[in-house]
């Protein structure tokens, strides 16, 4: 709940179309003015009952103050998600004839909302709560404005408008909504909906986790015959492989990240994925840390494990923005090293464009390789793909094509580079990050190689 201050500031009347139609009634009787004398009186008569009427329907309807108006939504809204925000409008009155009404709301100026305004009719002691969503394009502070509220009169000659004061802060956090999304799919078992190939599957230890239905893509391994006889359906056994496995987050915030890919930089969708392989982590029992770097060091948190690493992760990721400089992977690497010398899965976050950037990158991540399991992310740009496949029909096009086919091929170079010095890799586009991510997180985890 944003706000819940219900005192008006403003009201004012609108004449409609129709007060305006029936107020013209008296254009004719103007014109006949020049014929006969006397029409100009009975127009001014005319007009005068008009404005009675006006008035006396605008004493008889209910004035927008009295409606109780206020916003719900959440106190933290997720990026480059759709954010369902809800207005409660309260019509107090004990008894009357409905009324039509116009909400508008004010919500922050970079935000794209699938509508402004709510509409609808409502009677005495009713409550209604119509709804519309919001995609924020950047994380951080803003704030919603007031909310308008619009009542039609009784005879529809009047439109009642009144500002009340809703304006409150919101912040804008990385995608919370996908991981809300996982925990309730993993409380119903239906994980796979996700694209998670592997999220059914806890590992291949030998600790019995549970007993739960078969899925399309189980182990036939895992069939627990017995209670699949009891129970007339097939059932499998989860087993659950080793905790308390250290998992190092390494997300590079340079200048390649602040690449747009769609409404979001590159570095949002890096950040979106290690929130939600944090929270999966997590509830697998694993520690999870997080380095944060561009030409230095900008922030650490040394794994732990539980729902306060979570948050204190979630407010870390909260504040990261892009720096105009070129990443130190040497630096962050050498600093890892120091703080944090056991054995863990390294992942690292970061986009490879041509071979000056892959130069700095190869030597100090294929280092980590000996003592630790390193994975490399490169976030995708599809744009880039379909440039490279494209067919030009003019000159530019064909500079674009040959220009994504080299970046492409770098990208090719280095990751393969990578691989031949026992780095792992994850190249996928940008919208697919965070299951792909997780999948080879499952699949690394249920092989038992962290």
């Amino acid at each position: 709940m944003l706000s819940q201050d219900f005192r008006l500031r403003t009201t004012w009347a609108v004449p409609t179309p129709r007060l305006i139609g029936i107020a013209l009634g008296a254009a004719p009787l103007i014109a006949l003015q020049a014929v006969a004398p006397g029409f100009l009186a009975l127009a001014g008569l005319y007009i005068l009952g008009v404005i009675g009427a006006a008035l006396v329907d605008w004493r008889q309807s209910p004035a927008p103050g009295r409606f109780r108006l206020e916003r719900l939504s959440e106190s933290k809204l997720s990026l480059g998600a759709e954010n369902p925000i809800t207005i409660r409008l309260q019509d107090p009155r004990p008894a009357g004839p409905a009324v039509r009404f116009l909400v508008r709301d004010t919500p922050p100026g970079d935000f794209r909302a699938s509508a402004l305004t709510l509409g609808g009719r409502i009677g005495p002691r009713q409550e209604l709560r119509p709804q519309y969503t919001v995609y924020p394009p950047h994380r951080g502070d803003f704030a919603f404005g007031d909310l308008y509220l619009r009542v039609w009169t009784a005879w529809g000659l009047l439109t009642r408008q009144a500002r009340h004061p809703q304006a409150a802060a919101v912040k804008v956090y990385p995608n919370l909504l996908d991981v809300r999304r996982y925990e309730m799919l993993a409380r119903r078992g239906q994980l796979f909906e996700l694209g998670l190939k592997n999220a059914r599957r806890l590992g291949s230890g030998t600790e019995f986790e549970r007993l739960r239905d078969y899925v399309p893509g189980d182990d036939y391994r895992q069939m627990a015959w017995a209670a699949t006889a009891r129970r007339g359906k097939p059932i499998v056994i989860e087993y659950e492989t080793e905790r308390s496995q250290p998992i190092l987050l390494l997300l590079d915030a340079g200048r390649l990240m602040s690449a747009p890919v769609g409404d979001l930089a590159k570095l949002d969708y890096a950040i979106n994925t290690c929130l939600l392989l944090t929270f999966v982590a997590t509830i697998k029992g694993d520690r999870v840390g997080l380095l944060v770097f561009a030409d230095k060091v900008l922030s650490y948190y040394p794994p732990r494990r539980g729902r306060a690493q979570f948050l204190s992760l979630l407010e870390a990721l909260y504040n990261v923005q892009a720096q105009p400089v070129e990443s130190d992977y040497a630096a962050a690497t050498q600093y890892l090293t120091q703080r944090h010398p056991r054995r863990s899965l390294t992942i690292l976050f970061t986009d490879v464009l041509d071979r000056a950037s892959a130069s700095g990158l190869i030597p100090p991540i294929a280092r980590l390789a000996p003592r630790y399991l390193p994975l490399v992310v490169a976030v995708g740009d599809p744009t880039v793909s379909q440039s490279a496949t494209a067919v030009p029909d003019r000159s530019a096009q064909l500079y674009a094509r040959a220009v994504a086919r080299q970046l492409l091929n770098d990208r090719h170079e280095t990751l393969e580079a990578l691989a031949a010095r026992g780095v792992l890799t994850v190249d996928v586009p940008a919208g697919d990050l965070s299951v792909a991510v997780i999948n080879r997180y499952l699949e690394l985890k249920a092989r038992g190689q962290l």
